[in-house]
């Protein structure tokens, strides 16, 4: 192909080097690729082929300098491959990993590199570095060596072939997932099968159906967790079960999508990797860069969590039975596709609220403009304006430009909102740009999200839930907005891994703040707002539930630990028996409270970012709930202390030490107890 007739390769034109999607096709990211792998190789010799001892200008400021047009591509391209993959972009997907692997440790592997960023690291102190300068030789330094490119060339040999399995591996289970979750997606014959649904989600359900060709049939899809939204409402319990069991079964069928093989040589993989690297295994390996430092430090923290969150959940349990006994004709013991079903008439009962009920006052346009729009106007004087002119990677993703306070032009925020069979489980933030002063670039950030899309002319109504998902997600995306920084190392998001949920997390808080509810929270027929009464007993409620969601989630980031603490002599052939003996292990082997996320469908861990780090959310949480605090004692939703959290955190990314940076806007370290009481664990 022409270099000049493919996009990719064109220098951009749109606004904020938005990609031409319009003009993208499937066939032009491998040469795109190609051509970005010889343009950075070339950028990186010329710093290596420099006679003159190393310097700052003629070491790291080229280094970051280079690789632009890489990144341009690669952002383009797994934006796409993680939400609209298609047959076509699957193939291109699993040829690029081992390529994109290869290419990345022929960098941060190159001797002649490491030898110009150690020679500068081991003179620091003498360097006239401001502080952002100083931190990134520390930083690639640090991340150099912690790669591997102070081996032998042996073990680099290997070390690269390790990166290049590793690579396909994970690959191939996220595209095994993915095509077991269609697979698995429940046809219901009828819609008293589905009674309970509200005419939005049946419409949705029919929706999904006919876009499969099953007219007049009902199709529930899957989200990534192991619980579906719709097990609160379903009444009929053989529904329940049916959908419940779906998700549970994702691979692990024994047919071609069976994840258990594939997942068990990702943990040899990474085990002999961290082993050839001087570690005792993959956790240790992840941890010793990232604030918790090391695997015993998130095992203290997990062993404190659960004995609470367990034996809150065995007396949510014990009530929920009771319900059962009382109401039910039939008794039966509860199961785990009754909980959420159960749990609903508690809430009623002890509450008086039905969160299913709440739907009318959650219509998406409303929360997104009036509610998470609004809350960040009002924290940073920021402003939104959709632009239908700019086109994104998919017909159904919108592109809003971002104005700073004044009117000055900041980024663009892209919304991806419904899901589709070629979109990847769950909900997540990526930069299309990343904001650099060095190379003059503006972010661009989308958020995905997995909505299930109504017919045509049907409003879109959130659950609670997935109101707080995308609050939670546009916390991700004002940190990929507001980062202001002079290297693209250090752009947006790109921060320690148990730092990184922080600020979306605290973006949660605003959810129901008096002053962005009762601007979002309005019937989406009569504009009748949210009575007040049912705000205040969702409030009391925040704790409810709490046994069951802690379990759930402390399950789920110990058994990654699990699998990730192992050496190399620790082989596992049962999968099932490995992570039955795992929740024993802590005490989170409930059978009514399953795992957040079963191994052989754990996308976080297998095939996202995530491994021997899904540990992150509940510890950047501590940061969070003590945050919370911080802004209820000064006063909660105001551009000052919007303006703080902005400067502080937000804004620095990855610039500086994440815990120094805390200190900076708190004052403090973070204290723990808010989120015990939170969790309703203290």
């Amino acid at each position: 192909m022409n270099d000049a007739a493919n996009p990719l390769l064109a220098p951009p034109h749109l606004p904020y080097a938005l990609p031409d999607y319009a003009a993208i096709r499937p066939e032009h990211y491998l040469p795109a690729f190609r051509a970005a792998f010889d343009e950075h190789l070339a950028e990186i010799s010329a710093i290596t082929r420099v006679r003159s001892m190393p310097t700052f200008e003629n070491t790291m400021v080229p280094l970051e300098q280079s690789g632009s047009l890489l990144d341009r591509v690669a952002h383009a391209f797994y934006t796409v491959s993680s939400a609209d993959a298609t047959a076509q972009i699957q193939a291109i997907d699993e040829e690029l990993a081992p390529l994109m692997a290869a290419h990345e440790d022929a960098i941060r592997l190159d001797a002649q590199l490491y030898w110009r960023v150690k020679t500068l690291h081991d003179q620091l102190d003498e360097l006239a570095l401001d502080v952002e300068s100083r931190y990134l030789v520390e930083r690639h330094y640090r991340e150099m060596t912690h790669a591997g490119a102070g081996l032998d060339d042996e073990h680099k040999t290997r070390l690269t072939a390790l990166n290049q399995m590793l690579s396909t591996l994970t690959t191939t289970f996220e595209k095994n997932l993915l095509a077991d979750t269609n697979e698995l997606a429940v046809i219901f014959d009828d819609e008293e099968e589905l009674d309970g649904l509200t005419d939005g989600e049946l419409s949705a359900a029919a929706r999904a159906a006919t876009e499969r060709g099953l007219d007049g049939k009902f199709l529930v899809t899957l989200p990534l967790f192991t619980g579906h939204p719709y097990l609160a409402s379903l009444t009929r319990r053989e529904s329940r079960r049916r959908i419940m069991e779906a998700s549970r079964s994702r691979g692990m069928r024994g047919n071609e999508h069976d994840n258990r093989a594939v997942l068990t040589d990702i943990v040899a993989l990474r085990a002999e990797r961290a082993a050839l690297l001087g570690y005792d295994s993959h956790a240790a390996y992840v941890t010793a860069d990232e604030t918790a430092g090391t695997p015993d430090a998130v095992a203290d923290l997990l062993r404190r969590l659960a004995p609470a969150a367990a034996s809150n959940a065995r007396t949510e349990q014990a009530a929920l039975q009771a319900i059962i006994d009382e109401t039910e004709a039939e008794r039966f013991a509860l199961e785990a596709h009754d909980w959420a079903f159960y749990t609903e008439k508690v809430r009623t009962a002890k509450y008086d609220i039905d969160t299913a009920a709440l739907r009318p006052w959650f219509e998406a346009e409303r929360v997104l403009q009036d509610g998470v729009f609004h809350a960040a106007t009002q924290l940073y004087g920021v402003s939104f304006n959709e632009r239908h002119d700019l086109v994104a990677y998919h017909p159904g993703a919108r592109v809003f430009e971002v104005f700073n306070p004044g009117g000055s032009p900041l980024g663009l925020y892209v919304l991806d909102l419904y899901t589709r069979d070629t979109k990847r489980g769950g909900a997540w933030m990526n930069p299309i740009v990343s904001q650099s002063a060095l190379r003059g670039t503006a972010p661009v950030v989308v958020n995905n999200l997995n909505v299930a899309q109504p017919a045509d002319g049907q409003p879109t109504l959130l659950t609670l839930d997935e109101v707080t998902t995308l609050f939670h997600e546009f916390g991700h995306a004002l940190h990929g907005l507001f980062a202001t920084v002079n290297y693209p190392h250090f752009a947006g998001t790109n921060v320690f891994r148990d730092f990184v949920e922080f600020p979306s997390q605290v973006n949660e808080m605003w959810i129901l703040w008096a002053e962005v509810l009762d601007n979002y929270a309005r019937h989406h027929e009569t504009g009748e707002p949210l009575d007040v009464s049912i705000v205040e007993r969702l409030r009391a409620s925040e704790t409810f539930n709490q046994g069951h969601d802690t379990s759930e989630y402390l399950a789920a980031a110990w058994l990654d630990q699990a699998w990730h603490r192992r050496g190399t002599s620790d082989a596992v052939t049962d999968v099932d028996a490995f992570e039955a003996e795992a929740l024993a292990d802590i005490g989170l082997d409930n059978p009514a409270v399953p795992t957040r996320y079963s191994s052989t469908y754990f996308a976080h861990v297998f095939s996202g970012g995530y491994s021997a780090g899904y540990y992150s959310y509940i510890w950047s949480e501590v940061l969070d709930a003590d945050t919370v605090e911080w802004f209820r004692e000064n006063g909660g939703l105001t551009r000052e202390n919007g303006d703080r959290f902005r400067a502080r955190l937000l804004g620095v990314g990855g610039s500086k030490d994440p815990l120094e940076a805390y200190r900076d806007f708190r004052g403090r370290d973070a204290d723990i107890a808010p989120l015990l009481k939170r969790r309703g664990l203290g």
